[in-house]
């Protein structure tokens, strides 16, 4: 298209469909300025009202619009609107009103001819800065490179995984415990009783620790590794970690590695009431979660129940309506969890317990399969709450769901940011990456990445290559 002159300023005009593409866009241009012309609110409020996903999608960027100018005034919103960022620079938004504008010669008075207007009048009034077109639409890139105008796709709708759009809750140092006690350069104090091992640490704290984090030294498996119970600038808390790889086990379930070591260390802490998992698929998560749910529930009892809930969001096309009750609806969604029972109960010989009908009914008794759209109002007491493919869930959706917890209730959410399946979602904007920003001071939460595959070395290579 257009050769582009990049100056130090670049203000990138967003059209209709890129927003409609991906509502967090927004937050994709780094320090630079993004613009909003007019025309592109009126589409976006025309599209706003139905049940379809591109009045979903809609709404869902009015929205954030609305929350970017809630709290500014107007000399602000003529200067921009600052865009917050977890890191780097923030960004500027401007909101492009010409009450005078004047169509473009010989083309008619379109949608796509007026934002090419609003961008040709721009360009005029902003000669210090880099005016850029960004749309899908290849018809009005067409346009705009005729013109002259600069132009490009919208092309960051790349395979995001859980590092890019959330914390890691893990900090390894590679040198084998010589960086993290002598490097760090802190005093440290032990504290030993009979259930724990605490490291009290004084000195200059890295600023990337929070409660909840694992940190650990490069040789994992016979190494140090603890979790980081309080933290300030001067001052750190850390407790020793069980070791689940060999001797000790969760329902007979080992850990591979210090993450997963880490992940059942979460799930059987009882200081620890809201947990978050990801990883890509067939790192363990569901797995392990179960493991530890029946293990607190059936020999340590202390929780009265398990309830399994996900979001029924298929990955392609809906099949329709299915009969039965609540559960027998829900019964189709459930593959992930009569998967990994089947595995949790397999024997030496190979044949696995799930199929006999005297353990689904003495499981089945403590175990609940919930819709998520009829949790509302209800309090879970004494539960193990699962919510499984957290990144289809909203912000609010999970909210709603975090909010039902009552007296020892401790829940767990487990998704990939990677395996998205609703369209008006993205890594940056669902319920998953919101849950792990927001909870990551609380003393009682905790969240790890895991990164090891351990399905099968065709799901590895899959995860790799595609």
């Amino acid at each position: 298209m257009v050769r582009i002159d990049k100056k130090a300023t670049r203000l990138y005009v967003l059209d209709t469909n890129v927003l409609l593409h991906d509502p967090a866009a927004l937050y994709q241009f780094d320090e630079h300025e993004v613009v909003i012309p007019m025309t592109v609110l009126e589409e976006l409020d025309k599209h706003k009202n139905g049940i379809r996903e591109i009045a979903r999608t809609a709404r869902q960027v009015s929205r954030t619009l609305s929350d970017l100018t809630a709290d500014v005034g107007l000399e602000q919103i003529r200067d921009g609107i600052p865009i917050p960022r977890l890191e780097g620079h923030q960004g500027r938004l401007r909101l492009l009103c010409y009450p005078d504008l004047e169509p473009l010669d010989t083309l008619d008075d379109s949608p796509d001819n007026r934002i090419l207007a609003e961008t040709c009048r721009l360009r005029r009034e902003r000669d210090d800065a880099s005016v850029i077109l960004i749309t899908k639409d290849i018809n009005l890139r067409v346009k705009a490179a005729a013109l002259g105008v600069p132009v490009e796709d919208y092309l960051t709708d790349r395979a995001f995984d859980d590092s890019d759009a959330m914390l890691e809750g893990v900090r390894v140092y590679p040198d084998a415990g010589s960086e993290l006690w002598n490097g760090l350069a802190l005093e440290v104090e032990v504290e030993r009783d009979e259930r724990r091992v605490l490291y009290r640490l004084a000195g200059e704290i890295p600023a990337e620790w929070h409660p909840g984090m694992l940190v650990a030294d490069g040789d994992c498996e016979a190494g140090f590794e603890a979790i980081v119970r309080a933290t300030s600038r001067r001052q750190a808390t850390l407790e020793l970690l069980t070791n689940y790889r060999h001797g000790a086990s969760v329902w007979g379930v080992h850990a591979s590695d210090c993450r997963q070591n880490f992940a059942l260390n979460l799930l059987m802490d009882e200081g620890i009431d809201l947990v978050t998992i990801a990883g890509s698929a067939g790192t363990g998560k569901t797995f392990m979660t179960l493991a530890a749910a029946f293990q607190q529930t059936l020999d340590s009892k202390r929780f009265e129940r398990i309830v399994f809930t996900r979001a029924p969001i298929s990955m392609s096309e809906d099949i329709g309506y299915l009969p039965g009750t609540e559960e027998e609806k829900m019964s189709p969604w459930m593959g992930a969890f009569h998967d990994n029972m089947d595995n949790l109960l397999r024997d030496e010989d190979g044949g696995s317990s799930w199929d006999n009908g005297a353990t689904r009914q003495l499981l089945g008794s403590r175990v609940q399969i919930r819709a998520p759209g009829f949790m509302r109002g209800r309090t879970l007491n004494d539960t193990f709450l699962i919510i499984d493919e957290a990144q289809n869930f909203t912000p609010k959706q999970l909210k709603s769901l975090v909010t039902r917890a009552g007296r020892n209730t401790k829940i767990v959410c487990l998704g990939n940011v990677g395996q998205i399946d609703t369209p008006y979602l993205t890594a940056n904007s669902c319920g998953m990456a919101a849950v792990v920003q927001r909870f990551r001071d609380w003393p009682h939460a905790g969240h790890v990445t895991l990164k090891s595959v351990e399905r099968s070395r065709l799901a590895l290579a899959g995860e790799e290559l595609l």
